[in-house]
């Protein structure tokens, strides 16, 4: 199976979860699975990974951003994360563009807004992965949702309010609307009783 299609994992199991690593020098000639129906575990950098998302302005951009790209191509976010320096999605593969178009979308419009006097915002590249299954799917989602943690931001997930874990803790929603039990519920079609 080509290397693009399989996370970059630690092997180095902490009990039966294995640790999802990035590796920021991504080799040339990956091969990109879309519309293969799958998830996808997507991350991509600042600029050199320069932590041009360290402060509080910026993260609202793209917050705000993410959702407009989003609704607009119905897309679903099951999670992320903005770290100061990268981003990391689960989502779906829209049905209207390809997964490449949308991120392309979401970084060309965010930089735009958030470059600046910098000569560039993002790297170029991304790293993704498919994702297949609930299992696999919540690896990634506590994965994503631990990384501040794992980088000593916070002492805990629900301390950070830059990503999606206080959706899935509360249902509250938040700027970026989060495909998770919460919100399919909320989609579900009221039934009329009729009185007797």
């Amino acid at each position: 199976m080509p290397r693009s299609s399989q996370p970059y994992r630690d092997e180095r199991d902490l009990g039966h979860c294995r640790r999802w690593e990035y590796d920021d020098n991504m080799p040339l000639g990956l091969k990109r699975f879309q519309k293969a129906e799958a998830l996808h575990f997507i991350t991509f950098s600042c600029f050199h990974r320069l932590p041009f998302l360290q402060a509080t302005e910026p993260k609202e951009t793209f917050e705000a951003v993410l959702e407009l790209i989003r609704a607009r191509h119905q897309a679903r976010v099951y999670a992320y994360v903005l770290m100061p320096e990268h981003v990391h999605l689960l989502m779906n593969e829209p049905p209207s563009v390809l997964l490449s178009q949308f991120l392309k979308a979401l970084k060309q419009t965010t930089s735009r807004r958030l470059k600046g006097n910098r000569q560039q915002f993002w790297q170029e590249r991304c790293f993704d992965a498919n994702i297949r299954g609930d299992a696999a799917r919540s690896e990634v989602i506590r994965y994503i949702h631990r990384n501040p943690v794992k980088r000593g931001l916070v002492a805990s997930p629900g301390q950070y309010r830059w990503s999606s874990f206080n959706h899935y803790a509360t249902g509250t929603p938040g700027v970026v609307e989060i495909e998770s039990e919460w919100t399919a519920w909320l989609r579900l079609p009221l039934i009329a009783i009729k009185p007797r």
